[in-house]
């Protein structure tokens, strides 16, 4: 049963009161047209449907919001905090995202590392980590699934999942845009996509983005900063897709994608005793566009990827089938861990610099799916799943004169098969049920390759293999034409997750992990769709949850189970057109987690200032903590108002996202709870031309509020921070 807390109760108020200021600006405008919100259409339950019925948390991103997003040149990370309960963060830099929702994701950030947030690019699985972080360009939509998406998603999404659409190939049409923007430390971004009609069946899109940073931390040797090495941070990205589209008809078509991505630049900076012992500040006086370090720190990816999707119109049924490759042929971020030089900054213990790699990753997938088209109350879908991976790749380390003094490589081989499938029926015309299934069977063989100077203990290759059965049920009650309120209740499974060994530390196998949610929420268009509102509240139970335990007193990776994991909370979301020239949308999120296992401690960092108890053999006692980067309150709000202006238009654009405080790790400890975090951005700009041309100044992180946003917990108090403040002009222009 789901329990309202006194938190649930104000993030439900919220919409309300939303709700109840609108009627007042309505009163003030109501000689002008009134105006009406776009139907958003999502396809959350796999079939092109308006938000309004789909009885699932969802949130999606699209037009302006995802323009404004991008201008900055931000990679995937820019999505914390846009939608309610999202977080993505990474100790990789632009690779290697982490997504958590509704607090449930996963720290580990060894090369094999699996995920219970699903990415899905195309109708396609990303599963491994650096597939996860392909550049956001040419996309119709973003959607955010909160929950369990296990009965009709091929891959690990007992948190929900992120699903990305890019724009398709049209039919007898030619048109396309180009956008470039630059702004501060030289970043600039160009971005353009062209659709070329070859015949009265076939056509084609490419598209293609380019982004750009120059290097501005400046690098010293030494702590008196008199020894400059160079500077640090910048990067050159590229990305490339293009389809095909041929549709000789209604009953049939197929579309063709291939798209690469190639990345070089700095990997993430780690800082020696950033943090101030104490607090979770930042040391008073540290110059952020300064770093003092004596490694080598770079990162390069290659990955390149296609996918053939066909469909089949058969007249009562519809047949589906998605064949995905996707391929890394060259990852490598090696960074300096500890953050300094032997001479600092502050006490530094030990040197350690690494390198993580990928050598190749070869992911196949493939899918069949039939769908139901009936006219009558009852509709189905089901299909069949496959998934194969084979990934080789390890970790460097090396001494202070760059000289490797280990390396380990190991190989992970995972094959997967589903059966799934999912009923809707409509009872009535005010009620709706939707019920699925899904049967899934999980095979992985690990093994070390190379092993050289590193002491492993332990066998040198595991396997496992684990099935499962998922299920979900949903109930949609129709109050009236505008107003939807739903139930759900669903579970889901990740597979066993396989770490590497590390020094001392052998390969380490987590069980699988399920998970129950229970679900409530209403789904509302106001004002005569003038306005739309959702909100939801939720409970659920992880059992076995895989946790990463990293560090402690060394550089390790590990992976532990939790006997169990609570999670509750509300989210709301909310967008109106106030009046023609002025739109407004927010959102929330309460996330409330606690691990519950009395069994399970972990080791503590040498100088930070643990808050946990701390049993007899001088572990910290984690049971009771709050999931890592799970913030318990995250907000989110645009606003868009815009004025005719000589031939044009002018608006101004603002979007802002905050989110409480974090725990970086298991344990709790003063130095590694990140502060909240509060980020802005503005946008002037003038559109022309009859909608054709746009110029624009824009700003992002315009508070330039610098926070803490990870650490490394052994060694000294080395943290990393989230991006500075940018400055910049956009130009956009459409044919």
């Amino acid at each position: 049963m789901i329990k309202m807390s006194k938190m649930h109760k104000r993030v439900l108020a919220a919409p309300l009161a939303l709700a109840a200021a609108l009627p007042a600006q309505a009163q003030t405008t109501a000689t002008e047209k009134a105006p009406e919100l776009q139907t958003v259409t999502v396809t959350a339950q796999r079939r092109t449907e308006n938000i309004r019925e789909v009885p699932v948390s969802v949130t999606a991103l699209k037009g302006d919001k995802l323009d404004v997003l991008v201008s900055g040149g931000d990679d995937i990370r820019l999505l914390a905090g846009k939608v309610p309960s999202l977080n993505v963060e990474s100790s990789n830099g632009r690779t290697f995202p982490r997504f958590y929702i509704r607090g449930y994701g996963n720290t580990d950030f060894n090369t094999f590392a699996s995920q219970p947030v699903s990415l899905v690019y195309d109708d396609v699985v990303q599963e491994n980590p650096i597939l996860k972080g392909f550049p956001i360009f040419d996309l119709a939509s973003v959607e955010v699934l909160r929950g369990p998406q296990g009965t009709l998603f091929g891959r690990n999404t007992p948190a929900g999942v992120v699903k990305f659409e890019s724009e398709k190939p049209k039919l007898g049409k030619s048109e396309g845009y180009v956008n470039a923007s630059y702004a501060t430390h030289t970043t600039a971004n160009v971005e353009g996509a062209v659709n070329i009609p070859l015949s009265d069946q076939w056509a084609m899109r490419v598209s293609a983005t380019g982004q750009h940073r120059d290097d501005y931390v400046k690098n010293y040797s030494d702590v008196a900063m008199t020894q400059k090495r160079g500077e640090l941070d910048g990067y050159n990205e590229h990305a490339e897709r293009i389809q095909v589209l041929y549709s000789p008809g209604s009953s049939f078509n197929a579309l063709l994608n291939v798209h690469q991505r190639q990345t070089q630049g700095t990997a993430r900076l780690f800082r020696a005793n950033l943090i101030q012992k104490g607090s979770n500040k930042v040391v008073p006086g540290y110059d952020l566009d300064k770093i003092v370090t004596n490694a080598d720190n770079f990162q390069t990816l290659k990955s390149n990827g296609a996918n053939l999707r066909l469909s089949w119109d058969l007249g009562s049924v519809r047949l589906f089938s998605i064949t995905g490759f996707e391929h890394v042929s060259d990852y490598y971020s090696r960074g300096d861990i500890d953050g300094g030089t032997p001479a600092g900054p502050g006490f530094i213990p030990f040197q350690v610099q690494t390198g993580g790699y990928i050598t190749n990753l070869d992911q196949w997938s493939q899918e069949f799916r039939v769908e139901s088209q009936n006219s009558g109350p009852l509709n189905w879908q089901t299909g069949l799943y496959f998934f194969d991976e084979d990934a080789t790749g390890g970790s460097d380390n090396f001494n202070d004169a760059g000289a490797r003094t280990s390396r380990l490589v190991s190989n992970q081989k995972n094959e997967a098969w589903a059966a799934f499938a999912s009923v809707n029926y409509t009872i009535s015309p005010a009620w709706t049920v939707r019920g699925g299934v899904r049967y899934t069977k999980d095979e992985k063989d690990f093994a070390t390759l190379v092993n050289e100077n590193v002491a492993q203990i332990g066998p040198r290759s595991v396997a496992t293999s684990q099935d499962k059965i998922n299920w979900d049920l949903s109930a949609t009650y129709k109050v009236n034409d505008a107003v939807n309120v739903y139930g759900r209740v669903a579970t889901g499974f990740r597979a066993p997750s396989i770490a590497a060994a590390s020094a001392a530390v052998p390969i380490t196998v987590a069980d699988s992990e399920t998970i129950t949610s229970y679900e409530l929420g209403l789904k509302a268009d106001l004002f005569e769709r003038r306005a739309r509102t959702s909100f939801s509240i939720y409970d659920y139970t992880v059992k076995d949850q895989q946790l990463t335990v990293v560090g402690g007193n060394s550089n390790v990776n590990r992976l532990i189970n939790a006997d169990k994991t609570k999670g509750k909370g509300a989210e709301f979301d909310f967008e109106a057109a106030v009046s023609t020239a002025l739109r407004v949308s927010a959102g929330a999120s309460y996330n409330y987690t606690q691990i519950r296992d009395g069994s399970l401690s972990v080791n503590k960092c040498a100088q930070c200032t643990v808050t946990d108890p701390i049993n007899a053999a001088g572990r910290v006692v984690i049971d009771g903590n709050a999931l890592p980067q799970a913030p318990r309150w995250t907000l989110n709000a645009t606003a868009r108002y815009g004025v005719p202006f000589a031939d044009g238009e002018l608006y101004f654009f603002t979007d802002w996202s905050y989110r409480s405080k974090i725990n970086f790790f298991l344990y709790e400890a003063t130095e590694f709870t990140g502060a909240p975090l509060t980020e802005g951005g503005v946008r002037l700009g003038y559109i022309f031309g009859n909608g054709k041309y746009e110029v624009a100044a824009f700003g992002r992180n315009v508070l330039d509020q610098r926070r803490i946003t990870g650490a490394i917990d052994f060694n000294n108090l080395t943290g990393f921070t989230n991006e500075p403040r940018q400055w910049g002009i956009q130009v956009k222009g459409n044919f």
